[in-house]
């Protein structure tokens, strides 16, 4: 921990984004950080990748409207790239990590140092705190906040603070990421998950704290989802073979599920009937959580929420499957 971090002043913090096709969001995720009720010194990194939708213009003018804006190219446009590309400008103690869409609450750096100095973690986070605006958004919202969609991870449902495998975003000791080497960036997807993973291996401690929760908007459609779930379990696929040690039950569910459910399908329209017990099993025990998720859910995203489970449990085990080995350091565009 340098001195800075660990003294009476607040500490430097430069919080880094990476941002491609943003332009509907990114007014406000910057809004968001430049109105903090931090005492210390912040500034903000943008890594701009290769955008189609005027954000890199958006940029440009919220850069010159405020010094503590800067910009940087981030020609890939891969996530882990960039963010290596803004660390290598950024110039403080303290690196609070953010996507380009992330709307974070005005104590939201003011508690992540504090949690980083009383803990002495090596990085910090906390809820992925989604929020639906429409019926379908809502379904998808509830599915991410709970153990039967996404299982135990904390960063998803909540929970008491403490040590964790990983958290939301981040905040973390530059000297760690320094030392760690930054991101991977032949990893276009799980980056964030994956640099937790060494950091934890190196000794170091992430910690999971409630209070620091980012607004989340979930995809506004089943297509969109199921891409986001599958490349969600193609990546962890990459990370296992990396870090085998890493492989869990809450990991395997949903390839195993998938399998099950096919293969029984197939079996039992050959002519096996009991083969259908798998397919029939797994409707029932989604049509059963779907209705204690979606309890406090008005009529409509109700409806929605059994499509939105089976959804990100056969995507994910789609994605898990189908995971090729040469996927780690391919074309960022090909994502």
């Amino acid at each position: 921990m340098s001195d800075e971090v660990g003294a009476g002043r607040p500490p430097g913090v430069s919080v880094v984004m990476p941002v491609l096709d943003e332009a509907e969001h990114l007014r406000s995720a910057v809004a968001t950080v430049l109105s903090q009720d931090y005492d210390g010194p912040l500034e903000l990194v943008l890594a701009l990748g290769p955008s189609r939708d005027g954000t890199d213009g958006i940029a440009e003018q919220l850069a010159a409207r405020d010094d503590r804006v800067h910009l940087v190219r981030n020609p890939t446009g891969a996530t882990g790239a960039g963010l290596n590309r803004a660390l290598q400008v950024a110039r403080h103690d303290v690196v609070v990590r953010l996507d380009g869409h992330a709307l974070v609450p005005d104590d939201y750096v003011r508690v992540a140092v504090e949690t980083l100095q009383r803990t002495g973690a090596d990085n910090v986070g906390g809820l992925m705190a989604a929020e639906g605006v429409t019926d379908f958004q809502r379904a998808v919202a509830a599915a991410m906040t709970s153990p039967i969609g996404v299982g135990q991870a904390s960063f998803h449902t909540g929970g008491e603070e403490g040590p964790a495998p990983t958290v939301y975003l981040g905040a973390f000791r530059r000297e760690v990421l320094d030392r760690l080497g930054g991101y991977d960036e032949t990893f276009l997807r799980a980056q964030d998950w994956e640099l937790n993973h060494r950091i934890r291996e190196s000794g170091g401690v992430v910690w999971f704290t409630p209070r620091m929760a980012v607004t989340y908007r979930p995809r506004s459609s089943v297509r969109a989802l199921a891409k986001q779930y599958r490349d969600y379990g193609r990546w962890r696929r990459v990370v296992m073979r990396e870090h085998p040690g890493t492989a869990n039950a809450r990991y395997l569910a949903p390839p195993v599920a998938l399998v099950a459910v096919v293969g029984g399908t197939v079996v039992g329209l050959a002519g096996w009937r009991p083969a259908l017990l798998a397919p029939a099993g797994y409707a029932v025990g989604v049509l059963a959580g779907a209705a204690v998720v979606g309890r406090s859910l008005p009529v409509r995203a109700r409806a929605w929420l059994p499509l939105v489970l089976a959804t990100m449990h056969g995507a994910w085990g789609f994605g898990f499957l189908t995971s090729r080995k040469g996927l780690r350091g391919g074309d960022p565009t090909r994502r």
